[in-house]
């Protein structure tokens, strides 16, 4: 059986009825991830210690002590550093680094042991390509060339997590971990054809996530189906006291309302999602918005309001000052973070320096690449003094406004619907001489980030190129499972998200 393109809500049935093992699940990905080495989209894998966890699987599913996920293979992004593989956030400053331990997200999904009773049972595949340090949009600032995507080679696959999503969208694992600062989830995940969700901040820990801003950062799953990603967020999400921003209350089961009716009692089964109210954002579809992606997410709005949904306009009045706000506060933040990395307790080492400072200065010259120096010289500015009060502080009060408008649009309705990016993924090279040209293609995305909402990309066409387009759903504060309930019963009146793409066999 093909197993490449079966959401792991199926294959976990399979593996419960004893159809197949878990160690044929992991070799059937790790020789397809063989073969597509030229999609790029993995920087480290090792067979052996998969195939060591798929054995341990097989053994808790004999007992009968098997959870949902037992047995699954999963990739994660290599900003999560995992015992065993390397983890090097795609950059030369961290090459060949091993850590002793595993992140937290890592730990809740792995093989249980002693020092993680309570993992999941999932089985790591390997580390999935990324731009460097997560700073990008394309997946082509990685240490290691960029991620191609599966729909064509041509284009970008998307970043951060490009590497997750085209592992995924090529089936070269079922489901993957990525991480989203300003978007670097769900807009993978559309330029791929996925599913993905970022979850509001604080639900998934950081403890073990390589930095990049962290006031904005966090973990999420994407997949091939809104169930998929509950399953996975469910998992992933817990209470940590290791990370002082996660929630007390993190963990519960997000797919609780997937087969539910939007209002309590409702029995019109054409219309499950009577009561809903989607608000669309007129500021989300003003100029600059491609045509073919307007017209996809409208076509989604109109099947949500034949499902029994109600369509009204709100207003994100900042939706354009969240590009200045972000590129402000987030390069600040990695800043201060990325300052560790000076070459003298871990991390890449000049090999010849005079003295200290020369040290610091070419360690870090030669470990950093272009866009990640770029993000810490205008961190570093606007934290300098005489600048912090006019650029800093200025950006964390637009940044509560930006969160206030949201509450205001909520008000109105419950979820919002838009698209995820201004356009389709772009080819390979075309906007990487141009900085700000590609920072301007997050404008749809930032703003969630800066406000801690949650957010997802549902699958919602494909424009005249054959290139995916998803729709943006957000929420208000924890209303994951909400969102997972809507982005559900949307697929199950369509069929995009089940499309495979075509460069792939």
């Amino acid at each position: 059986m093909s197993w490449s393109q079966t959401p792991i809500a199926l294959m976990a049935k399979s593996l419960a009825a004893k159809e197949v093992s878990s160690t044929e699940l992991t070799k059937y990905f790790l020789d397809r991830i063989e073969a597509g080495k030229h999609w790029n989209a993995y920087l480290d894998v090792s067979a052996h210690l998969s195939l060591e966890q798929a054995s341990k699987a097989d053994k808790i599913i004999a007992s009968g002590k098997a959870g949902k996920l037992t047995g699954i293979p999963v990739a994660h992004k290599d900003v999560f550093v995992t015992r065993g593989w390397k983890s090097t956030a795609a950059s030369k400053m961290l090459e060949g680094y091993l850590s002793p331990f595993d992140a937290t997200v890592v730990a809740n999904l792995g093989i249980p042991d002693e020092l993680n009773p309570n993992g999941a049972g999932m089985v790591c595949l390997g580390k999935t390509n990324m731009d460097e340090f997560a700073m990008g949009s394309s997946n082509e600032n990685s240490a290691y060339g960029p991620v191609l995507n599966p729909w064509n080679s041509e284009y970008v696959a998307g970043g951060s997590s490009g590497g997750s999503a085209a592992a995924v969208a090529a089936g070269l694992a079922p489901i993957a971990t990525g991480t989203d600062t300003g978007g670097s989830i769900r807009q993978p995940a559309a330029f791929c054809g996925l599913t993905g969700i970022k979850p509001s901040y604080g639900r998934v820990s950081r403890y073990g996530m390589i930095a990049y801003a962290s006031s904005l950062d966090q973990a999420g799953p994407m997949g091939k189906t809104a169930e998929d990603c509950a399953l996975l967020l469910t998992a992933m999400s817990s209470h940590d006291p290791r990370d002082s921003t996660s929630l007390a209350d993190s963990g519960e089961d997000y797919g609780r309302y997937l087969t539910q009716s939007w209002k309590e009692g409702n029995s019109n089964s054409a219309k499950p999602l009577e009561g809903l109210r989607v608000g669309l954002p007129k500021e989300f579809f003003a100029e600059g918005l491609a045509l073919e992606v307007a017209n996809a997410v409208n076509a989604a709005a109109k099947v949500l309001q034949d499902m029994g949904a109600e369509l009204l306009e709100v207003s994100l009045p900042k939706t354009k000052l969240s590009i200045p706000v972000y590129y402000v506060l987030a390069p600040a933040e990695a800043s201060s973070n990325l300052s560790r990395f000076d070459g003298v307790r871990y991390g890449h080492r000049a090999n010849e320096y005079r003295d200290l400072s020369d040290m610091y200065k070419k360690s870090r010259t030669e470990g950093f690449g272009a866009e990640v120096k770029r993000r810490i010289m205008v961190g570093t500015y606007v934290l300098c003094h005489g600048y912090y009060d006019a650029y800093y502080l200025q950006a964390q009060k637009i940044r509560r406004i930006i969160a206030a408008d949201f509450q205001a649009a909520f008000e109105k309705c419950d979820v919002i619907l838009g698209p995820v990016a201004p356009d389709v993924a772009w080819r390979l090279g075309e906007k990487s001489k141009d900085p700000v040209q590609m920072y301007l293609e997050d404008i749809y995305t930032l703003s969630t980030n800066l406000a801690g909402l949650p957010a997802m990309s549902v699958p919602c066409g494909f424009n005249s190129g054959n290139l995916p387009i998803g729709m943006q759903l957000i929420g208000n504060y924890f209303s994951e499972a909400r969102l997972l309930q809507v982005a559900h019963q949307y697929q199950q009146n369509s069929d995009w998200h089940l499309r495979q793409a075509s460069e792939v066999a």
